[in-house]
Parts: structure tokens; sequence; C-alpha cells
């Protein structure tokens, strides 16, 4: 074997590229943060959908 021949290169193919965030430069992790570009602290847009509150009420009369 020729002692010059250049050894293999192992690369992770289960690593991932790091992301950071353009506003604070943290490192993201999550999948939500990697695909906005933004931390949960940095992201104007709420993440879990809107406050939503169910109240039980009475039917309105006629229908």
């Amino acid at each position: 074997m020729d002692s010059r021949q250049q050894k293999a290169l192992l690369i992770d193919p289960g690593a991932r590229d790091r992301i950071w965030c353009v506003d604070c430069g943290a490192e993201l992790t999550d999948k939500i943060s990697r695909q906005r570009r933004r931390g949960p602290e940095c992201d104007p847009e709420p993440r879990t959908g809107y406050d939503r509150h169910d109240i039980d009420q009475d039917p309105i009369p006629g229908l």
C-alpha cells in the first residue's frame, strides 16, 4: 500500500449545521428556531398560537 495515499475523511451524516440567531447570536437548537433563524426570545411571532380561552355560553335565543 502506498504510504502517500490520503486517508478517508469521515463525516458524520447525522450532524447538522450550526445555526445562530440573527438578532442575539445564540446557537439555535430546536426545529422552529432553526427554520425561522431566530430564538424563542427574539422571535416576534408567537410559538404556541393564540392564547385561546373557551368559555361555556348559553345558546343564542331563536337558533
